[in-house]
């Protein structure tokens, strides 16, 4: 069938999925209408809008996941705490990559960060009877939203486009002044405009999260992977920023999934620091006999929801973790293709009449990486995606991610073959003759 593909098709595929308004479909949803195009139609899709994978997994993780099993770990629960070998190796990688001390004590292992998240959502919002919201510093990944409303916590937001820089501490303050606010959220590099947070405005989260006693979930999902700067070399700077320079109400989320392209074994660290670790809260322990938020966090919740995590992918995991503190496996210089998609793709799309929405970092251009967003004159987000998916790209609306600019998440790491690249290049000039 011929591009652009006839509205009516999609209209129906949308009433057929039950998805009312296509600005609000989930990532799962535009891709699975995506694939259904592609099935009745018979046109290949450029799926743009989900983040999975577009490398090999790590063979050294690989082979000690296979090992593992070989010596019969399946047959055996793992703790719910973690192997010995995963909790010491991120330890170590913290060190040398973060330049930061956490105890083995405090790396947790969780089911993805998505379990790591929502653990850390459940506990934070216990602590205290006044502290129970969720502060989201938007834009970021749909799914966190999500998870707060299934557990019935009370969440806000704000979009930071308006507010980086100077700008960031009134505004972080107005909603910490409320003592509300239990935890706050974000990623960096950031998912989906790949921004990344400097060291002043980590100084900024970090003094004002000890200020009001709030707990900071950092996001490193994308570890490293801020490709204007030469990271990655263990034990030696530049090192990742991090909130852990600037306060001690910390936890550190980081996951296999895109540093190691080991996202279906489901592994990731939530790294506490030692202080938050030991702190004792009356109300945990009126909620579930554990005082200490560190034993809560595993014993009270992660037990209660997964027993722990694979025993096999946790070996792995920790193999992966010594080879790059060791200098054995550079996985940012592999994770460099991505941002050579990027930089291809972000030409394409602003050649062909788009703008960039989230488009600096303070003075500079945000870095080349996994994701970046795109604009369309004056077209919302929902509006966009409803006319990409026309031109057989598959992204989601910005609305989706809590951000307030219009525009969609475009994510490269699905183009991992040559005539994708033309395949994009086609589609996009004639989304722009059409759209004159």
């Amino acid at each position: 069938m011929a591009i652009p593909i006839d509205k009516s098709l999609i209209a129906s595929q949308l009433e057929q999925m039950g998805i009312s308004d296509i600005s609000c479909a989930t990532i799962r949803q535009c891709g699975a209408l995506a694939r259904a195009l592609e099935a009745e139609t018979q046109t290949e899709f450029l799926h743009l809008e989900m983040g999975v994978p577009g490398l090999p997994p790590e063979r050294i993780g690989v082979e000690a996941e296979k090992q593992a099993l070989d010596e019969g770990v399946a047959s055996q629960y793992p703790n719910v705490f973690g192997v010995p070998q995963v909790k010491e190796q991120s330890s170590r990688f913290l060190k040398a990559f973060l330049d930061i001390d956490v105890a083995p004590q405090g790396c947790i292992p969780t089911v993805g960060s998505m379990q790591g998240s929502f653990t850390a959502f459940f506990v934070c919002s216990h602590l205290t009877e006044e502290k129970d919201t969720i502060l989201f510093v938007d834009p970021g990944f749909p799914v966190q939203h999500v998870q707060t409303h299934l557990l019935g916590i009370r969440s806000e937001s704000f979009d930071i486009y308006e507010f980086r820089g100077e700008k960031l501490g009134p505004e972080l303050e107005r909603h910490l002044q409320s003592g509300r606010i239990a935890a706050m959220i974000y990623s960096s590099p950031n998912n989906p405009a790949w921004f990344n947070l400097t060291e002043e405005e980590l100084k900024t989260i970090g003094e004002l999260a000890t200020k009001y006693d709030t707990i900071v979930i950092e996001d490193l999902a994308y570890l490293c992977m801020d490709f204007r700067k030469p990271l990655g070399k263990p034990y030696e700077p530049p090192f990742q920023p991090t909130i852990a320079k600037y306060t001690d109400n910390y936890m550190i989320m980081m996951s296999s999934s895109k540093m190691f392209s080991y996202a279906g074994q489901r592994i990731a660290i939530l790294a506490i620091s030692d202080a938050l670790y030991h702190r004792q809260y009356e109300r945990l322990h009126d909620w579930c006999g554990i005082a200490r938020l560190g034993d809560a966090f595993a014993l009270g919740v992660l037990y209660a929801i997964s027993s722990g995590v694979s025993h096999s992918a946790q070996r792995a995991f920790a193999e992966m973790l010594r080879a790059a503190s060791d200098g054995e496996l550079d996985f940012v210089q592999e994770a460099s293709e991505y941002a050579r998609r990027a930089q291809i793709c972000k030409r394409l799309f602003v050649e062909n009449g788009f703008h960039i929405v989230y488009s600096m970092d303070g003075e500079e251009q945000v870095s080349d990486g996994f994701f970046f967003t795109a604009g369309y004159k004056d077209m919302t987000g929902g509006e966009l995606v409803g006319e990409l998916i026309r031109y057989g790209m598959s992204t989601i609306s910005l609305t989706t991610t809590g951000s307030h600019q219009q525009g969609v998440r475009v994510c490269v790491s699905q183009l991992n073959r040559p005539e994708q690249f033309e395949m994009l290049e086609e589609r996009l000039k004639l989304f722009a003759v059409d759209h004159q």
